[in-house]
């Protein structure tokens, strides 16, 4: 089952990985390249090669979790990437990108706060 917690951060890897990895892989992978900690209320997001299967972990209370997906006759609209090789996303936006939408053009509006409507 996908992890739908909206206060979780989520960090995508924008660099292809080798898919063979497991989740001491990542994990390790994660804190060594990309520079952040794999035991956090954190998703960290990678694919393979071909774009054609995504792998999720995460870290729950004693243990790691590793999701995975693999789309049969399309590929992910993986999002560009930066000089670090990881993209922060909303949890809203990583739903999008599994659901198959290209998150590189969509846009979301800023969230308006009002005080009065006077």
């Amino acid at each position: 089952m996908r992890p739908r917690d909206e206060r979780l951060s989520v960090y995508v890897c924008t660099q292809a990985m080798d898919f063979r990895k497991g989740m001491a892989s990542l994990a390790v992978l994660v804190g060594a390249q990309l520079g952040l900690n794999p035991f956090t209320k954190s998703l960290y997001v990678f694919r393979n090669r071909s774009a054609t299967a995504v792998k999720l972990l995460y870290w729950e209370r004693n243990g790691f979790c590793l999701w995975q997906k693999r789309l049969e006759q399309e590929r992910f609209c993986w999002p560009k990437g930066n000089a670090s090789g990881t993209l922060a996303l909303t949890p809203q936006q990583l739903n999008w990108l599994l659901e198959g939408y290209d998150i590189n053009r969509m846009m979301l509006r800023k969230t308006l706060d009002f005080k009065s409507v006077i």
